[in-house]
């Protein structure tokens, strides 16, 4: 009888039982949070906020950004079964999976992180998923950013002790008990633009703006 691993990893026993298990790993972390203030007052005051990151360093926020399930915001996720997995986790931590990516469903996952906006006025973005190139900022982020009128804020995470895959994103787990500093950058806000050479600038400004965050083997990627 064939297993079907696909079945057992998505399933909602499985789901649970890793999202119990990233919550007891990454509740060793010790966090230093900085520069979160600005962006929440703006967000408590009515604005729109896109939190966004490399693919490289997500992990080690999940367990703080549980900290903003009351607003349930809404956070774009690829169509695959890696997806379905990272779903599942980000639902258990009260935000709200919108499934799509620049190459399956883009067009429908952009409506819903639009439609998500609406209620919670916070949303996340994975700058570079679901699969790269590493360290090149996908143009759907400017896209959100512009019809959700928000801000976008670049968040970096950091350890003092971890390990970096040899994965295309080099990723990184923080050991456990390490020191983990989230930090938030500046509040950037983009006009929107039907010119493709502003849409092109916007995106290489944001990209080379958050390019320095990146670690590992990917820190030495040449700035633009």
């Amino acid at each position: 009888m064939a297993i079907n691993t696909k079945a057992i990893l998505t399933s909602e026993v499985f789901l649970s039982f890793l999202y119990r298990f990233i919550r007891v790993y990454s509740s060793t972390f010790h966090y230093t949070i900085t520069n979160e203030k600005e962006w929440m007052d703006y967000l408590k005051q009515g604005g729109n906020v896109l939190l966004c990151a490399w693919h490289q360093q997500f992990f080690a926020a999940i367990h703080y950004f549980k900290t903003y399930e009351a607003y349930h915001p809404p956070l774009m996720i690829s169509k695959s079964m890696d997806g379905a997995i990272i779903a599942g986790v980000a639902r258990r931590s009260g935000w709200n999976p919108v499934l799509g990516s620049s190459s399956r469903g883009g067009a429908e996952a952009l409506r819903g992180m639009i439609d998500g906006f609406k209620e919670s006025h916070l949303a996340g973005h994975v700058v570079d998923g679901p699969r790269g190139p590493a360290g090149n900022i996908k143009a759907g982020l400017i896209r959100l950013a512009h019809a959700a009128d928000a801000v976008i804020v670049p968040f970096y995470t950091l350890a003092d002790r971890s390990w970096y895959f040899n994965s295309w994103d080099n990723f990184l787990l923080p050991k456990p008990f390490a020191r983990v500093s989230l930090s938030y950058g500046t509040m950037i806000k983009f006009n929107p633009t039907i010119d493709p050479v502003e849409f092109e600038a916007q995106r290489q400004q944001l990209e080379q703006i958050m390019t320095p965050g990146l670690q590992g083997r990917l820190a030495t990627k040449d700035t633009l």
